[in-house]
């Protein structure tokens, strides 16, 4: 039976995407079998991302509708064996997505796969609720910034009192926490909140940093998920953090400035 993982924050432009692909990619690259859903209706880019936007046929709201089967909507990613994408509408608003749809398309997809990956919508509307309802573990994807902070500690009061564990009283969402866009070097000038700075507010476990960096962009715009950038911080980051998920023991990488040499200091640079 597979598990279901929300990929959420309360504030947009944070990485959420991005993590979403990273981190689906991740398990299926350990040889899980994925499948991630875009729930960000009108506004989907998972797709892009993930670069198989000129394979949508059908969506979500399609198969919520009758329109088209949970199958023919699936779409095989190109990168890896085991992971599969359900893109969302372009087109429709999001009152297009209903409890009792998602809730019978989670049913058929538990049973082919290991892991759900649920790519929410930033803040609390209604594709964020539907993506956040069902899920076993929540990824919240913050920056450090204390707007991006705050917006992320509502988005856990949210998942604590409206998920659908937490309407039939059973063990709650596990949560972790996920930095992005994290620069050591401003974090030390005073910029940035540091790490522990952000887990004081939100005091849940941290999952991973992941350091700001231009591979983000370039794997954005190639289409491939930043896991697949190989040789980058970003992908090293990425892996560590499908890692420590499924419960291995890494340490923490790329939260200090980086040192400086000796001749780059004498002659700049």
């Amino acid at each position: 039976m597979a598990r279901i993982v929300v990929v959420t924050s309360g504030k947009g432009g944070v990485g959420k995407t991005t993590t979403s692909a990273a981190f689906a990619s991740g398990l299926a690259l350990r040889g899980h079998r994925t499948v991630v859903i875009d729930f960000d209706v009108g506004l989907r880019n998972l797709d892009l991302v993930l670069g198989c936007e000129r394979r949508v046929v059908y969506d979500v709201v399609n198969v919520i509708h009758g329109e088209a089967r949970l199958q023919q909507a699936l779409i095989k990613d190109k990168h890896c064996e085991n992971l599969y994408v359900l893109p969302t509408s372009q087109t429709r608003d999001k009152d297009a997505l209903t409890q009792e749809g998602v809730a019978a398309i989670m049913e058929e997809l538990r049973q082919d796969f290991d892991y759900i990956v649920c790519d929410s919508p930033a803040g609390i509307e209604r594709g964020a609720l539907m993506a956040l309802y069902h899920a076993d573990e929540a990824i919240v994807v913050t920056n450090p910034e204390v707007s991006s902070v705050r917006d992320s500690d509502r988005i856990l009061g949210i998942i604590a009192a409206r998920s659908r564990r937490a309407e039939a009283g059973q063990e709650p969402v596990k949560e972790h926490l996920l930095l992005t866009r994290y620069a050591p070097k401003r974090v030390q000038g005073g910029e940035m909140l540091s790490i522990d700075d952000v887990q004081e507010l939100l005091r849940i476990p941290l999952l991973g940093v992941i350091p700001e960096s231009e591979s983000v962009l370039q794997a954005s715009n190639q289409g491939i998920p930043a896991i697949h950038m190989k040789g980058t911080d970003v992908a090293a980051a990425y892996e560590d953090v499908v890692a420590r998920f499924l419960g291995e023991d890494r340490p923490l990488r790329f939260t200090q400035p980086e040192r400086t040499g000796f001749f780059k200091r004498l002659f700049g640079g």
